[in-house]
């Protein structure tokens, strides 16, 4: 008996793509996510026919310097929690490709164990520029992995150091990978890495430098005022060693999230952020400064922030809402 052949993704309709999400197919997923990834118009269309549930999906942020390991411990968590039977989502956050935009190193590559399990779905995201390490992109491909019914979500983040502390604000439970003698952990308290971090995890603990890392995180996790006290998990990803331990911690975290009323607190915040940053960008594309503006600053006839306020104050938002407004059926007031 012949397998029929996989549907053709790029004939389909927004919502028989939809369907397609709904029912788990990897490769329309891959385009809804590509959508997102491209500002696409189809995407609003697509996540308002899905409308999707966050109540049943962990958001799991890894973060730490490059060289930490961080894809190998992500697929050791992908291998523990399918373990468990849970169907298991990565998105990677690559440095972006000059030449195409596209993802630039492709963790997909380290994580080829995972490729035929139908439960697993990993991709690639490139950064485009984002300081933070998380692409712009995420918190919608984030919704569209709910909506499919992923149980764990991992969100692995560009290795970019001390503006990497952006993934909590998109995650649950964010982890923090250091490695012993790389002076990570002095790094992490600079940079205000442990701040965010609600896990921290010491990758290649085999290492002689180990114990004076632990020691080091130790004291500074005392110091923490917060009223979660981050665990510290020694690792070494390759051979799995700490896995189970840092499972643990994980899920002790989610129920501290659930009994404290965090989740729903952070959840909040981040559909907060992801309207400000949706606004913003909206903003950006539908704002154009007129060369007659910009020349008064350059000139030094006007300060940037009056130009600001001026450009704000014109009618090119309210003329662009006015028509909007009035261009919309029903009853009018004047």
């Amino acid at each position: 008996m012949s397998q029929s052949a996989p549907p053709n993704t790029t004939t389909l309709n927004t919502r028989d793509i939809s369907g397609l999400v709904k029912a788990g197919d990897k490769r329309a997923i891959g385009r809804v996510i590509s959508w997102v990834e491209n500002g696409d118009a189809r995407t609003r269309s697509v996540l308002k026919d899905l409308k999707p549930a966050a109540a049943g999906t962990r958001v799991i942020g890894l973060t730490g310097a490059p060289g930490a390991g961080k894809s190998t411990v992500t697929s050791a968590l992908v291998r523990a929690f399918r373990a468990r039977g849970n169907r298991v989502a990565v998105l990677a956050v690559d440095p972006t490709s000059p030449f195409t935009g596209g993802a630039l190193l492709g963790d997909r590559v380290r994580m080829q164990e995972h490729a035929t399990d139908d439960g697993v779905f990993i991709r690639s995201m490139g950064s485009r520029g984002q300081l933070g390490g998380l692409a712009a992109a995420a918190p919608q491909a984030i919704r569209v992995l709910q909506a499919v019914g992923y149980e764990v979500v991992l969100v692995e983040t560009v290795g970019v150091g001390q503006a990497e502390v952006e993934i909590a604000s998109a995650a649950d439970s964010t982890v923090v990978l250091v490695v012993p003698g790389m002076g990570d952990s002095i790094q992490a308290a600079k940079a205000g890495v442990l701040e965010v971090a609600d896990v921290l995890v010491v990758n290649k603990a085999d290492r002689p430098d180990t114990p004076a890392t632990l020691r080091d995180l130790r004291a500074m996790v005392s110091l923490a005022r917060s009223e979660w006290k981050p665990p510290i998990v020694p690792t070494i990803a390759t051979t799995g060693e700490g896995t189970d331990d840092l499972v643990e911690a994980l899920d002790k975290h989610d129920a501290w999230l659930e009994a404290s009323g965090e989740r729903a607190r952070r959840r909040l915040a981040r559909a907060r952020d992801e309207v400000t940053a949706l606004v913003f960008g909206m903003l950006a594309k539908r704002l154009a400064v007129p060369d007659e503006l910009a020349a008064r600053v350059a000139d030094g006839q006007s300060d940037p922030a009056d130009a600001a306020e001026e450009l704000l104050a014109t009618a090119v938002i309210f003329k662009d809402l006015s028509e909007r407004v009035r261009a919309a059926p029903g009853p009018r007031t004047t």
